[in-house]
């Protein structure tokens, strides 16, 4: 059977997208099965610039598997904080995301208050202008149409 997108199989039914750097974003989605089961795929999306297309590479994680994964990927993480870079600033590059973000928020309010501006100026300027729609011409009938 060919992928569908519409087929529930595929359905997402919970996610979570961590953006990691300019380039990389990792997706974490609960998906559905037929049989009503779920599942997370884990999936990591990485920008390629030279021809700006993705490559992406999955996980599948089934329930069976939850607890061993999360207690392992809880331990790694754990030494390398611990012992092997324990003097490393693990929360700059949290500071760093939130402090983006603010600003592509800011940027993002800007450009809509400037387009709002532009748009009610727009308004504003077509309105005390003569409407077309209402000019006439006589056609060969001599009935009067609008252009």
């Amino acid at each position: 059977m060919g992928f569908d997108n519409k087929d529930s199989r595929f359905e997402s039914v919970y996610s979570q997208k961590v953006k990691a750097g300019k380039r990389r974003t990792y997706f974490f989605d609960v998906r559905k099965t037929k049989g009503a089961d779920y599942y997370v795929t884990i999936t990591e999306s990485t920008r390629r610039f030279e021809d700006d297309s993705y490559s992406r590479h999955k996980i599948f994680l089934y329930k069976e598997d939850f607890n061993r994964f999360v207690e392992s990927l809880v331990d790694v993480v754990d030494h390398i904080k611990t012992d092997l870079l324990p003097d490393y600033d693990y929360d700059e590059f949290t500071r760093r995301h939130e402090e983006r973000e603010k600003e592509y928020e800011e940027s993002n309010n800007n450009y809509n208050n400037t387009n709002t501006e532009d748009i009610e100026a727009e308004v504003i300027d077509s309105s005390e202008a003569p409407e077309e729609s209402k000019l006439v011409e006589d056609d060969e009938d001599g009935e009067v149409g609008e252009w």
